[in-house]
């Protein structure tokens, strides 16, 4: 037996350690190297995705083969504006129990939030700053940190209730939260990755860059000399995505794409199904 703690919170998981999977395990965006690959893992070489000096922002992905939960309590995951928050909302309305880790986040950021005179899902954004500010990198940890605690704090909750329903609404950088976290929500609910296409994604680069919400770069911002805060965001932020596509991909149990989340025909029917159909297949 194995005993894991996450921030305080212990997690124990029952497996024969000769028959361990690798597929089991998960390298996930180790960014400065922040996080590292579980041992089980033996991933192939990990990819350079920044040209030029400086830290460099690397992952390692590998497939996770687990049963998706039941009952169905699905964790929605993908870029900012990729529609996470809609469809959690569009569930709570149909009666699901809807918990938004960005919600839980801005609560714990609350009273440094004030002191600086921000509130909302915006004065999160405005509080950590643009990415080459003074206090970013502090404040991109605080940030993790809080994220950390949150999902740690919803997952255990679902282990005590492992027959409660609900729908949580991630964040884009849930992926940074680490190997243990990452495993146990895999094992406790359905995730679901909404996938943009590179057209949709020039969308989210313009909307960053028009109405900035919290995101966690983790070494993917990179200025060039001359170049102005923008210019670099505009440049690197594909980057960034594709960073963290891989990742989505080796985390989801299924993968709906953006644009058929537009269709107006596709409702919440349609949604649950395809999640249906995609974990009973495998995929």
């Amino acid at each position: 037996m194995s005993t894991h703690t996450t921030r305080g919170t212990p997690f124990q998981e029952h497996y024969d350690h000769k028959t361990e999977r690798a597929s089991e395990a998960i390298g996930i965006a180790i960014a400065r190297g922040d996080w590292q690959p579980a041992q089980a893992l033996k991933p192939k070489k990990p990819q350079s995705l920044l040209a030029g000096g400086g830290t460099r922002y690397r992952t390692l992905t590998a497939p996770m083969q687990s049963e998706p939960s039941l009952p169905l309590r699905l964790a929605l995951i993908g870029m900012s504006g990729a529609g996470k928050t809609f469809w959690a909302k569009k569930l709570a309305a149909e009666g699901w129990t809807a918990l938004s880790c960005d919600d839980r986040i801005e609560e714990k950021l609350a009273s440094r939030l004030v002191a600086g005179g921000h509130a909302g899902i915006k004065g999160v954004a405005a509080w950590m700053g643009w990415p080459d500010t003074a206090q970013y990198a502090e404040r991109e940890a605080q940030y993790l940190e809080e994220e950390i605690h949150t999902l740690g704090e919803v997952l255990t909750g679902l282990e005590r209730q492992p027959e409660k329903p609900l729908v949580l609404d991630t964040t884009g950088s849930v992926i940074y939260t680490g190997n243990n976290l990452l495993l146990r929500m895999r094992r406790r609910m359905t995730v679901v990755y909404l996938a943009a296409s590179p057209e949709e994604q020039q969308l989210l680069i313009e909307r960053y860059l028009s109405d900035p919400k919290p995101v966690l770069w983790r070494g993917a911002f990179q200025p060039r000399k001359g170049e102005a805060p923008r210019e670099t965001v505009a440049r690197c932020y594909p980057t960034l995505i594709a960073a963290r596509r891989q990742s989505y991909e080796a985390l989801a149990h299924s993968t709906i794409k953006v644009a058929e989340l537009r269709d107006p025909a596709f409702g919440i029917e349609e949604f649950l199904a395809k999640v249906r159909k995609q974990t009973e297949r495998g995929g």
